[in-house]
């Protein structure tokens, strides 16, 4: 009598146990791949801010600005723009002459700390930004390369949130906001926490309100899209 020969494998059920495990792994594989690629583009571009930075701190030192400007004042931030009048291509990074399109350019706010016109000593703070397309354009006067717009707030001293009196657009989560009468550097966590209240930002708990009633800030770009700003650098200048 012939045998019958036994064959041995895996079930249906099994199989579709195993390819649904590898299937999980995977997608937490390619999320840590995703993710790491996230933060090696911030490393990137923070370390690229860092040179744009030094060398608009090297060019407003060059250039140099007018103390007895009528514009400057101890208690606000006055646009290196309206302080010099040197050529749109020296915001851009690099400002070599290229045909390549340029996607990261600076701006500087300077305030004399002291009001004694002997006394050359200036706080400069500037914004290094991205820009994405070359027909993108920014608020708040349609420019072709994002610059930090003035908007008012209200909050008293030690709030955490504040209230965006000005166009609340221009302030969204994650953004770098600097106080116009003391330069003071601070991040907004998020805005419209309270649904009812759209227009109040949350400042994160490092540092909080020390007063002011207006703010400086690099608005999104006009029609929506990513946060400009990478990064704020400030420094004491004495022309």
């Amino acid at each position: 009598m012939r045998k019958r020969r036994q064959y041995s494998g895996f079930s249906l059920t099994e199989v579709l146990l195993a390819v649904g495990t590898l299937a999980i792994g995977m997608v937490f594989i390619s999320g840590t791949f995703l993710t790491g690629i996230h933060f090696s583009t911030i490393a990137t571009e923070r370390s690229i801010a860092a040179v744009v930075a030094d060398e608009a701190f090297a060019k407003v030192r060059l250039h140099g600005i007018g103390l007895t400007n009528t514009n400057l004042a101890v208690n606000q931030q006055t646009p290196f723009e309206s302080l010099n009048l040197i050529a749109g291509a020296e915001f851009a990074y690099p400002s070599t002459r290229t045909s390549t399109q340029k996607h990261y350019y600076w701006s500087a706010l300077c305030r004399p700390v002291y009001s004694d016109a002997d006394n050359r000593l200036v706080q400069v703070t500037v914004f290094v930004c991205r820009k994405v397309g070359s027909t993108t354009t920014y608020p708040p006067d349609g420019t072709a390369r994002p610059v930090p717009a003035q908007v008012g707030v209200t909050g008293a001293v030690g709030d955490m949130v504040l209230a965006v009196t000005g166009d609340m657009t221009f302030i969204n989560d994650g953004y770098t906001i600097v106080e116009n009468g003391t330069g003071q550097i601070y991040r907004v966590v998020e805005r419209g926490a309270d649904p009812a209240r759209p227009e109040q930002i949350t400042l994160a708990r490092e540092k909080l309100w020390q007063g002011g009633d207006s703010v400086w800030v690099i608005p999104p770009p006009i029609g929506g899209g990513r946060k400009p700003c990478i990064a704020v650098y400030q420094k004491l200048i004495r022309f």
